[in-house]
């Protein structure tokens, strides 16, 4: 087949168009589908640690032969068309963190800290306290690893624990590529959760996967092949769970193409190096993986595809009136990242601020 995978899909999907098959027997199927979503995604403590480890305890040297060398494993923010993935990246953790808003001695939860390259980013770049949780053991051991490598064992601590057991208060949460496996039952748990864990003068910045149209349900083989119990919201299912937990959306913004731009990264690594990813697993595993990567490349790239950032605090006053203070922080760490380190956009407090100790 000329062009493949992606080739096949893009056919399939640009003739669907991005409501999906127009077929009164297809659109009964989907309606069905989309009533008993939510038996689908009972994601307890218990069956959310299963079904993460389902995917993300795979090897790490399977990840290692197609994602960047930070080991990011969500959507880059391509600034310019021509940027590697390293670049965009790098740029990715720039965007998060200039929302953020962050200060030198601030506390840093990150919900789903994966192998974690952004909480040493953070700390690094700002001088913060960051606690990660995970539910990933493969991942908690490398970012535990990672930590003590580069000496900020005492400045980021990373936890295989549930979000929904914390109980600590923090200046700063940020949450990349987690929501996707919280399910739509379990949506005002993460914001009421997320509302006792904020200080009162705290900033929170989700990252996620959504819908630009109307609630679907998960294909199926994306749940039993990839992501066990994962769901793709669309906004008119995040935001009545952010009003209600008493939270206020302070900024919005939707990335399109970016993810396809990642994801054709990741396909192009995946099979520069598929002999490997074989020596590792098999045959089978690499055709379902090519499948996973392509068809996700399609669906954002000619479905409905996204990727959600909201900005949310517990006051409408926390942060500036304008967005200026994004854009002059992403620059302050861009000439950070060039080797400029005295444009290092640290902002330090007046008194000096007592260092509190991430709890071990």
């Amino acid at each position: 087949l000329e062009g493949g995978v992606l080739g096949l899909m893009r056919i399939a999907f640009q003739n669907m168009g991005s409501g999906g098959i127009d077929a009164t027997w297809s659109k009964a199927i989907e309606g069905l589908r989309h009533a008993f979503r939510r038996l689908q995604q009972i994601n307890t403590a218990s069956r959310s640690r299963r079904n993460v480890q389902r995917h993300y305890d795979l090897s790490g040297e399977l990840y290692r032969l197609f994602l960047d060398e930070d080991m990011q494993y969500s959507c880059a923010y391509f600034e310019q068309p021509d940027m590697t993935l390293e670049e965009a990246q790098a740029a990715k953790k720039r965007h998060i963190a200039a929302k953020l808003r962050l200060k030198a001695g601030h506390t840093v939860l990150d919900i789903g800290s994966g192998w974690g390259g952004l909480g040493l980013y953070l700390a690094k770049a700002f001088d913060v306290d960051v606690q990660g949780v995970t539910l990933s053991t493969e991942q908690h051991g490398v970012a535990t690893d990672r930590a003590h490598a580069q000496g900020l064992e005492n400045h980021v601590h990373f936890e295989l624990k549930d979000y929904r057991e914390l109980n600590e208060r923090f200046d700063r949460i940020v949450s990349v590529g987690m929501f996707e496996h919280v399910g739509v039952n379990h949506y005002r748990t993460f914001f009421d959760k997320a509302a006792t864990l904020l200080k009162p003068d705290g900033v929170m910045l989700l990252h996620t996967i959504g819908r630009s149209g109307v609630p679907w349900a998960t294909s199926a083989f994306i749940r039993k092949y990839i992501f066990p119990g994962g769901y793709i919201p669309a906004m008119s299912e995040v935001l009545p769970a952010i009003e209600k937990s008493g939270l206020v959306v302070t900024d919005v913004e939707i990335l399109r193409l970016h993810y396809a731009d990642t994801l054709k990264h990741w396909g192009q690594r995946f099979a520069a190096n598929r002999d490997k990813a074989k020596a590792i697993y098999d045959e089978r595993f690499c055709r379902m993986w090519e499948f996973y990567l392509a068809a996700s490349e399609a669906a954002f790239r000619w479905q409905d595809l996204v990727i959600f950032q909201f900005q949310i605090t517990k006051k409408n006053d926390t942060l500036p009136m304008t967005r200026d203070y994004m854009a002059k922080c992403e620059k302050a760490l861009e000439m950070r990242d060039m080797g400029h380190r005295e444009a290092a956009p640290v902002e330090k407090p007046v008194k000096p601020a007592r260092r509190r100790k991430v709890a071990e």
